[in-house]
């Protein structure tokens, strides 16, 4: 057990690294590009973090692992808005643009309202087990070509004469792409050492799987959204901090979980109850309400996503 957690302390040291080189890279090229903040942050940001969350899903539900894929989305969503946009906004209040208010958080509220619905099959039909089905995937994947689309319009209708402040522009086009490719490699492999070694160390102690993914793979995996979100947010790059973990978030749903389903076919809920959709809608909703209320998210509101975070992880120890 002692050299599958030494495994796994460098898989996240290279998971980690590689994600924030990825993120880099894929910024530089797209700064050259002059394009505004928040479409960065929806897109490159976003879905560059995303990538140890991707390998990651491919290769549970590829292995019949439903129950490390599931935790690895719900996990990332939950923590991503409770714990990540939390503890930015006790750091420093994050201000909410009204065109974000009205359209990209609308819109992750949505998706994650139908990705809640979908996975409740045994409340509408009592006889029926939860199961993701390739139909519910599909309706993730559609969902994710109207944010496309929608990212598409906002990218025509920007402001051509747009500059982007205060960013360093840090490779040149040929390195950054160069870089995009390897980073994606070294995201790709190391995520598998990190699975298997999370597998073994779960089986050693006697630990759920479940346990195991949602504390230590997905808070893992979550790091590189974290220290981009809270480090926006002191800079008062307000755009990024917000825009960062609304992307993640409708990716994660839709791409992470919703492509490998589509691929690979139908997957048994097992080990997911109520309290667990639950917080994935909850931590959604409490995001709009809060960005709502003065457009800005405060220390206070910061303090209430931290305590729900800790209610429903300690929720998860105790039971």
């Amino acid at each position: 057990m002692f050299f599958d957690i030494i495994i796994l302390l460098i898989g996240f040291v290279v998971i980690i690294k590689a994600s924030d080189v990825l993120v880099d890279a894929a910024s530089s090229l797209a700064l050259k590009l002059n394009i505004s903040k928040i479409f960065i942050a929806l897109t490159i940001m976003a879905f560059g973090t995303c990538a140890p969350e991707v390998a990651i899903s491919f290769r549970s539900v590829g292995s019949n692992d439903a129950t490390m894929a599931f935790a690895n989305v719900i996990g990332s969503c939950v923590v991503n808005i409770l714990l990540i946009i939390g503890l930015a906004s006790f750091i420093h209040p994050i201000k909410i643009k009204h065109a974000t208010v009205k359209r990209e958080l609308p819109l992750l509220f949505i998706i994650t309202s139908i990705f809640v619905v979908l996975m409740l099959d045994s409340l509408f039909n009592p006889l029926t087990k939860n199961t993701f089905s390739r139909a519910d995937a599909i309706i993730l994947i559609l969902l994710f070509s109207l944010f496309v689309v929608y990212l598409i319009q906002m990218l025509f209708k920007r402001n051509k004469n747009v500059t982007i402040d205060n960013i360093e522009i840090k490779y040149s086009p040929l390195v950054a792409f160069a870089l995009l490719i390897v980073s994606i490699i070294f995201i790709i492999y190391s995520s598998d050492l990190i699975i298997d070694s999370a597998k073994n160390i779960a089986a050693s102690l006697n630990i759920a799987e479940k346990i195991i993914t949602m504390f230590v793979i997905v808070v893992g995996t979550s790091l590189p959204e974290m220290i981009m979100t809270v480090t926006s947010a002191k800079k008062g790059e307000f755009d990024m901090a917000i825009g960062n973990i609304i992307g993640t978030n409708i990716f994660n749903i839709c791409i992470v979980l919703g492509l490998p389903i589509v691929i690979y076919g139908d997957i048994l809920l097992t080990g997911f109850g109520f309290v667990d959709i639950l917080m994935v809608f909850m931590s959604s909703l409490l995001l709009f309400i809060f960005a709502r209320s003065e457009r800005t998210i405060n220390k206070r509101e910061g303090v209430i996503m931290i305590m729900f975070f800790v209610l429903y992880y300690g929720y998860l120890l105790w039971r």
